[in-house]
């Protein structure tokens, strides 16, 4: 099922939240297609077990065969672990950080991904879309060391990767969240784990402070609308997490 997030004038963004082993053991995980004019581009494609359906169900919106751009906002196989059906599948070119464009080819068999990987640098870039364009913002340590985050400016849809993450089903996925407190048990336990530290979390939220953000769309989870997207960045920025909260203790030899 396809969650449409915006839809106006030719340019389209839709969510993808329950394609994953409902009730296995894989994390639930969201996929994304924005679509421009004549054309796409899918954001995290996730891993194998996502693929077949993904690609059935995107094709009912665009002709998978004219994805233009893959892209990933880490090199985490819950993101492109299916990497090398979709090599196959599409003449689409993956776009990925620097620290992990020569990591990437080993989800392919050899020579799959010859030519076909942009090296986005630790700055960010802007990627050309039909008429418009998807911006690869800075994420980096949030929680991978080369990590992005896709903005865009026509839907101001934020596709913030493991950030803001709330864990749950696809059903809890598709409903969106617009008062923050209510859902910060569900939040809070994965942000304080797999954010690096504090101070690459205020850098970020001094940055999407600048930024008119409609939505933020996490990876994992539901979406932020409305109040809680401003609750959100404001509480992010003063979490504590990551290596801010390790000591000695937690570097000791196991008994």
């Amino acid at each position: 099922m396809a969650i449409e997030l915006y839809n106006k004038n030719g340019h389209v963004c839709l969510m993808f939240a329950n394609l994953s082993d409902e009730g296995g053991e894989a994390v639930q995980a969201n996929q994304f297609l924005v679509i421009d004019n004549d054309q796409g581009a899918i954001i995290d494609p996730g891993g194998n077990m996502a693929f077949n359906e993904l690609l059935l169900t995107i094709g009912r919106f665009f002709p998978p065969n004219k994805l233009t751009e893959i892209l990933a906002s880490h090199a985490d196989p819950d993101i492109i672990a299916s990497l090398d059906r979709w090599m196959t599948s599409t003449q689409a070119t993956l776009y990925i950080s620097r620290l992990w464009e020569r990591f990437a080819p080993h989800f392919c068999k050899p020579g799959k991904t010859a030519g076909r990987i942009v090296g986005i640098p630790d700055p960010g870039m802007r990627i050309r879309l039909g008429r418009s364009e998807l911006v690869a913002l800075p994420a980096h340590f949030m929680h991978a060391e080369g990590n992005f985050q896709f903005w865009d400016p026509v839907s101001r849809i934020l596709f913030s990767g493991d950030l803001a993450v709330s864990l749950g089903t696809s059903a809890d996925a598709a409903k969106p969240i617009t008062s923050l407190a209510p859902h910060l048990p569900r939040m809070e336990p994965f942000h304080r784990r797999y954010m690096v530290s504090q101070k690459v979390l205020r850098l970020w939220a001094n940055m999407a402070r600048t930024l008119p953000i409609e939505l933020i769309v996490p990876q994992h989870g539901a979406p932020l609308a409305g109040a809680a997207v401003k609750e959100f960045i404001d509480w992010i920025g003063d979490l504590s997490c990551g290596i801010d909260n390790f000591t000695q203790a937690n570097y000791v030899v196991p008994q």
